[in-house]
Order: structure tokens, then sequence, then C-alpha cells
């Protein structure tokens, strides 16, 4: 696929890459899963990154702008799921 990730130009090369990492795993819930720890592990990084709910919405939706995915229905999958794996279609 052939967009960008929406990052801060504020965040360090480290704190990109986690970000980028949050995203693709976003992606393979929509495209072939992910398991819940996984996901839940690469969002914890993230909201380490960006604290802020607003902020979080904001990269959501430029986010969901570019590549179609929806973040926000995942991420809510994730925590109302104990373990296993989540898909979403």
């Amino acid at each position: 696929m052939e967009y960008t990730y929406p990052f801060s130009t504020d965040w360090s090369t480290d704190e990109i890459v986690a970000v980028v990492q949050f995203f693709e795993a976003i992606e393979n819930a929509y495209e072939k899963g992910v398991k819940r720890e996984e996901l839940l592990q690469k969002y914890r990084r993230f909201k380490e990154i960006v604290p802020s709910i607003a902020e979080e919405k904001t990269y959501f939706r430029e986010f969901e702008k570019e590549s179609g995915y929806a973040s926000y229905p995942i991420v809510k999958l994730m925590k109302e799921k104990e373990d296993g794996s989540i898909i979403r279609k």
C-alpha cells in the first residue's frame, strides 16, 4: 500500500519506529489478524509517546484518512478481549 504514517517531527527515530509498528499492527488486524498481546504491547508504547487522548484521536484520524483503516475499533476490541487474536473484516 502506498501511504504515509502519521508522526511528529519532535519524536526520536525510535519513537517514530514504535508508532509505525503500532499502525502496522492495526493494518494486520484488518488484513490477517494480530495477537492481542502483541497489539497491546505496541499500543502501550504508542501511549508512552502519545499520552494525550486528543493527540491520539488526531493520529488515528490521519492514519484512517491515509490508509482507510480505523484504529479505534481495533483498540476497543483489544481492550474488551482478554486473549486471543484480533481480526476485523
